[in-house]
């Protein structure tokens, strides 16, 4: 199987050091950057952590270089899945099937609109990963991934994706129900990548701090009105709960958003609390905290050229 991750962030380079060491299948990972690409041709990747894999890994900024694959993962951010779908047409045959593994919501109707529905697989991982540089990522936290397709139908390439995924380390389920797995991934987000962006904390120490916890709290409860005017049932029972056990999971772990914000770069916040403050505006059901907390790291976001440096 010909396989191209799309994007050598943290989540990217996890999936594409461990299917290179893991599987003997043609894995290439695909970066928009030609100087970064060519560092990490020279210097390899590298896994660390909870999985270990390092080594060449074949990589190209060009993918007419790369040619059709038979499974494309989209790891790029969410506010730059349109771009990389545009790019991003030399991988794909009619035959070629995208997953896509990222945060948020709105990037698979981004991926249908591009290349129809009856090839786009879904899927959520709550697994933590840290980039520590080009090509170097540590695996920090281990969770559940689940993948599926909207029209509910469990064909072949999905069991394959999922039996690669789990050969790697990475245990992967299918679900036919894929909405509910993916809204109940943005609460657990909602619950924890706004707050660790703003106080600076791993994911273990939001537990530790009772004013952490509170907010947490309401901006999940909010959500929580969300989810139930939408009649979407969740994978869980109780969502405090199930966000805290992640957080104990992946307690070593530097969110994505913290990550984007010790970097100075642009967050998916519009993909997360976002989310939850449009359809509330579209409910009339007030979402006060979710509102301050994106307006909070939207402020960290335009300061960051005047933010006081330890």
């Amino acid at each position: 199987m010909k396989i191209a991750v799309v994007g050598p962030g943290a989540l990217g380079c996890l999936l594409a050091g461990l299917l290179k060491a893991k599987t003997k299948e043609d894995v290439w990972l695909i970066d928009k950057s030609p100087e970064r690409a060519k560092r990490i041709r020279e210097e390899g990747i590298r896994v660390e952590g909870m999985s270990s894999a390092s080594g060449a890994i074949d990589i190209s900024a060009n993918p007419k270089e790369v040619g059709p694959c038979d499974l494309v993962f989209i790891c790029v951010k969410s506010y730059s899945t349109d771009d990389a779908c545009k790019d991003i047409k030399a991988l794909v045959s009619d035959k070629t099937f995208i997953l896509t593994l990222q945060n948020g919501i709105g990037n698979v109707q981004v991926l249908n609109d591009h290349f129809g529905p009856e090839r786009v697989i879904a899927g959520v991982t709550n697994h933590g990963a840290t980039l520590m540089g080009p090509g170097h990522v540590k695996h920090a936290g281990r969770g559940d991934t689940v993948i599926g397709m909207y029209s509910r139908k469990v064909l072949g390439p999905v069991r394959d994706a999922a039996n690669l995924l789990t050969k790697c380390g990475l245990e992967t389920k299918v679900s036919k129900d894929i909405d509910s797995v993916i809204w109940s991934k943005l609460i657990i987000n909602i619950g924890i990548n706004a707050l660790t962006a703003i106080a600076r904390l791993k994911n273990g120490m939001l537990l530790k701090h009772d004013g952490a916890r509170e907010v947490m709290r309401n901006s999940v409860q909010e959500a929580m009105k969300i989810i139930k005017r939408k009649r979407i049932k969740l994978v869980y029972d109780d969502p405090i709960q199930k966000i805290e056990s992640v957080c104990k999971a992946t307690a070593a772990n530097v969110s994505s958003m913290l990550q984007d914000v010790l970097n100075s770069k642009r967050t998916e916040i519009d993909y997360m609390n976002g989310v939850i403050t449009r359809q509330g505006k579209a409910f009339s059901i007030p979402t006060p905290v979710n509102e301050t907390l994106i307006n909070l790291v939207k402020a960290i976001e335009s300061s960051y050229e005047e933010a006081v440096r330890g």
